[in-house]
C-alpha cells in the first residue's frame, strides 16, 4: 500500500505557529488545495499518533507555508522527532496571530481548524484560509517515491 501511494506525487507543506511561546512546525505531504474557494479551504490528512498535531491545533492560526526549491536541504530536518532542531537555520515570518510562515515559499495561507474527520488511521483536517500570499518566482517541490522532488520548467 505504502509503496502505491508513494506513486503519486503530493505537495509538501509547514504547518507552524507559536504555542505557549514556543515554535512549533510539522511537515505534511498530504496537503491538498482548492477544497473550496467560497470560503476559501485546504485539507490534509495527519496519523493518529501524531505528538505534535494535538499541540499544534490548539493555535488560534496556523501558517502553512508550501515548500519550496531552497527547503529541499532542510525538509528532512523540519519532519524529524527532535522538536528542537526543527527550525535550525530557517528564515521565518510571524504573524500577529501567532502564525509562522518560512521564508522562501512560494505560498503562504494563514489558517484556522474548521473541521476534523476520523479516517482509518488518520484524521483528515480541514484548514480555512484567512489571508494569502504567492511568489510566483519560487518553485514548490514535491513528495514522490519517498523523496523530494522539482518540478519542470
Amino acid at each position: 500500500m505504502k509503496r502505491a501511494f508513494a506513486g503519486f506525487p503530493s505537495g509538501v507543506a509547514a504547518l507552524s505557529a507559536l504555542v505557549d511561546g514556543d515554535p512549533t512546525l510539522m511537515i505534511v505531504s498530504s496537503f491538498a488545495v482548492g477544497v473550496s474557494y467560497d470560503p476559501p479551504m485546504v485539507s490534509f490528512a495527519v496519523q493518529h499518533g501524531s505528538t505534535t498535531w494535538p499541540v499544534l491545533s490548539r493555535t488560534p492560526a496556523i501558517g502553512v507555508s508550501v515548500l519550496g526549491e531552497e527547503h529541499t536541504g532542510k525538509a528532512r530536518q523540519m519532519g524529524s522527532r527532535s522538536k528542537e532542531s526543527r527550525f535550525a537555520g530557517l528564515g521565518t515570518r510571524e504573524a500577529a496571530s501567532g502564525a509562522i510562515f518560512l521564508e522562501g515559499a512560494p505560498v503562504w495561507l494563514e489558517c484556522i481548524v474548521e473541521r476534523s474527520y476520523p479516517a482509518g488511521d488518520h484524521d483528515i483536517i480541514l484548514l480555512r484560509v484567512l489571508a494569502m500570499m504567492t511568489d510566483d518566482e519560487r518553485n514548490p517541490v514535491v513528495w514522490h517515491r519517498q523523496t523530494f522532488k522539482l518540478l519542470g520548467n
